[in-house]
């Protein structure tokens, strides 16, 4: 799964590496579910970013509450759930990371450990996203796909993130491409050994810690 991941490239750095402009972008050391994420989707003509909520909150939800139990989706059934099916061949989005965090349990102790990539600085999770409304107000969310754990991952939990290359990010993204074994043949865990991981204090437990300090290895 995916419940907790960090953004704090500069903003230059992730226009150069993604093709988006951004008007803002604040670091965040422990981005959490509820809070805002940076997303990326193809508009008419260019790729636009910008914020959604992390917690897929579905158009035909009665209670946005619903969300903070839709942070992830499993890719394997992502055309089955009616609260996702409809997504995958409309409303596709990136959402951008450049770490994540995992934990590892022992008993009752749990060990949080900090993942990015080996080779690049910029993660880009598969996404979907839609839009809610109550009366005149609107909220736009996403949920992070997640399938098999490759053998980094594998070590600490049977799921992780898709994270999504070059090439598959264009075809995430490519309107035109609606047909759901297609996309869903994006949806794999990355190679082994292309991740990296240390562990990191146990301040990052709480969403309430927001801190560079977070990131400093054990």
């Amino acid at each position: 799964m995916c419940g907790r991941f960090t953004l704090t490239l500069s903003k230059d750095v992730i226009e150069s590496s993604l093709g988006v402009y951004l008007n803002e972008l604040e670091p965040s050391y422990n981005i959490a579910p509820t809070q805002s994420v940076l997303s990326i989707v193809q508009g008419n003509e260019e790729k636009r970013a910008g914020f959604m909520r992390w917690g897929l909150i579905p158009s035909w939800a009665k209670d946005k509450k619903i969300g903070s139990r839709m942070i992830n989706a499993r890719s394997e059934t992502v055309d089955e759930k009616p609260s996702f099916k409809p997504l995958l061949s409309r409303r596709r989005c990136l959402i951008v990371a450049d770490s994540f965090y995992e934990w590892d349990q022992h008993g009752e102790e749990k060990q949080p450990y900090r993942f990015s990539l080996k080779d690049e600085p910029v993660i880009t999770f598969a996404g979907l996203w839609d839009r809610w409304q109550e009366e005149d107000k609107e909220i736009i969310s996403c949920t992070i796909l997640t399938t098999d754990a490759n053998k980094e991952m594998n070590q600490f939990h049977h799921r992780m993130p898709v994270i999504l290359d070059n090439e598959k990010r264009e075809k995430w993204l490519d309107r035109s491409l609606t047909d759901h074994p297609s996309l869903k043949s994006l949806l794999t865990p990355l190679p082994n050994g292309a991740l990296t991981y240390y562990p990191v204090a146990k301040d990052v437990n709480s969403p309430k810690n927001n801190h560079s300090e977070l990131l400093n290895s054990l």
